[in-house]
């Protein structure tokens, strides 16, 4: 590969020889490329562009509306695919489904406000969408491994060394 591209920079010397020989390089060059490791994904992605321009559409919506209510059917009508086809692709993109992403992008969002603005946690709850404080609860201690003020007494406990030491 790093002999292509050099013959290819080579060529700019000899600018008489780039209409002939520069797309010979050129494909040896994407050649090369696609039979690299990562290849197999590169050709994914190219060959499911538009799938994959669409699906991150979705995700671009779910992160901006992550507090409403989710419906797979409107997400995929937005993304200009069917139910099962942006599932899947979703799924292929993210590794989870547009709810469990939902729910993740919530938990997060909820877990910022309640460390960088002191909300509690029914209000930072409701703040990002969530109906019920217990499910919240429940939903917030499976993800991080414990409830939620006691999740953020320990990060805050962690952070409040740093913070003394810039402090000095």
């Amino acid at each position: 590969m790093l002999s292509a591209c050099c013959r290819l920079i080579d060529l700019l010397g000899r600018p008489q020889e780039i209409p002939f020989l520069s797309d010979l390089i050129q494909r040896e060059i994407i050649y090369r490329i696609l039979q690299a490791p990562a290849g197999a994904r590169l050709r994914a992605i190219a060959t499911l562009g538009d799938q994959s321009h669409r699906t991150a559409k979705a995700i671009a919506w779910l992160r901006a509306n992550f507090s409403k209510p989710l419906r797979v059917e409107e997400l995929a009508e937005i993304a200009g695919m069917g139910v099962s086809t942006l599932h899947h692709h979703f799924c292929k993109l993210t590794a989870m489904s547009p709810p469990q992403y939902q729910k993740q992008l919530r938990l997060q969002a909820a877990r910022g406000r309640m460390l960088t603005d002191g909300l509690d946690a029914a209000s930072a709850a409701f703040e990002v969408g969530y109906e019920s404080a217990s499910q919240f609860n429940r939903e917030y201690s499976r993800f991080f491994g414990q409830p939620p003020m006691r999740d953020i007494r320990s990060l805050r406990s962690l952070n409040a060394p740093q913070l003394e030491s810039v402090a000095s």
